[in-house]
């Protein structure tokens, strides 16, 4: 009996652009659709797929976070952790660990790393320069294994105590830097097939708190999709804008293929959904979500052209027809 909980999806319209990235008859799949808040889709390496739920604590009734388990054997869904840290990117490792971005508002505010095999975890970076980050959102493996996360603030309680928004990189070795301090609000994040190119979107909000009442003005920032030299020491000296999407938003989380096309989760009210550009910034294609996407990632193995997209409360699928780039394998 075919679960429920896998339905087809009634999106906006079909799917547009050049046919070699998405084709026309490309269908989107609700997997699971229970969620406050979905970020940070990851496959692992069994096929599962993790993803965050974000429970914004007093909103949702002092829920503390979640990360749930999609098993693609039975279609069913359940809590893999929880307290999560208050979770959102999450990226596997060549060692098939999974390393997560957990944020504030009663979150850990730190970047942490889970043996699959024992279920310990380990902390990669919890202060700098002893102070403890604003709200670790998103991050990503580089092919000699070093980690690259954002950190804004969109909400939380807890004193913002670092002077800038910034994108860091973790070593191998344990040590934390600093690598971008002009990113706007830095959201999501990826690399490059050729690792020469660091891309970090910024949604700029325009607060720190996205519990303020309505009637309370506010002047949203820097809406953008940037790139940065990355160099073979892992620093980043800002390039150009790929795309500059003011007065609109800018796009959440985002993903690369293996020719190096960026794939961009845009949750504006005008053409929600996933937008495809070419490194020089051309649009490619558009995939239409029914509801605004925050975060968008490859499948790996036999999924390895498969988009895996959360979007407020579900999590949707859909097969393209190129292959997703992963750093390290």
């Amino acid at each position: 009996m075919i679960s429920l909980l896998l339905v087809l999806a009634q999106a906006a319209g079909a799917v547009q652009g050049d046919p070699s990235i998405v084709a026309p008859g490309a269908k989107l799949e609700r997997l699971f659709g229970d969620g406050f808040f979905t970020e940070g889709p990851a496959q692992a390496p069994d096929g599962s797929v993790y993803f965050s739920d974000i429970t914004f604590v007093q909103a949702s009734g002092n829920q503390a976070g979640h990360i749930w388990r999609w098993d693609p054997r039975t279609g069913t869904t359940a809590v893999f952790r929880s307290p999560s840290g208050m979770s959102n990117g999450i990226v596997f490792d060549e060692e098939g660990r999974m390393v997560v971005a957990e944020g504030a508002g009663f979150g850990g505010r730190r970047i942490t790393r889970t043996d699959m095999k024992t279920g310990m975890s380990w902390i990669l970076a919890g202060l700098y320069n002893g102070r403890p980050f604003n709200s670790p959102n998103d991050l990503v493996i580089d092919a000699r294994g070093r980690i690259y996360f954002t950190d804004p603030r969109y909400s939380g309680h807890e004193p913002i105590e670092q002077p800038v928004q910034g994108v860091y990189r973790i070593d191998p070795d344990g040590r934390v830097s600093l690598v971008a301090a002009n990113a706007g609000k830095p959201n999501g994040i990826a690399v490059s097939p050729d690792q020469a190119t660091l891309y970090v979107a910024s949604i700029d909000n325009g607060s720190f708190d996205e519990n303020l009442p309505p009637e309370t003005p506010t002047t949203p920032g820097r809406m953008a999709l940037l790139a940065y030299d990355l160099a073979p020491d892992g620093s980043a000296k800002f390039r150009r804008t790929v795309v500059d999407f003011s007065p609109g938003v800018g796009p959440d989380g985002i993903s690369v293929d293996r020719d190096g096309n960026i794939y961009c989760a845009i949750p504006g009210r005008e053409r929600p959904g996933i937008h495809v550009f070419s490194p020089a910034g051309k649009e490619l294609a558009y995939i239409p979500t029914p509801d605004p996407p925050t975060n968008v990632k490859f499948g790996r193995g036999a999924d390895k052209q498969t988009l895996f997209i959360t979007a407020r409360k579900s999590l949707y699928r859909i097969r393209v027809e190129r292959s997703g780039y992963h750093p390290g394998f």
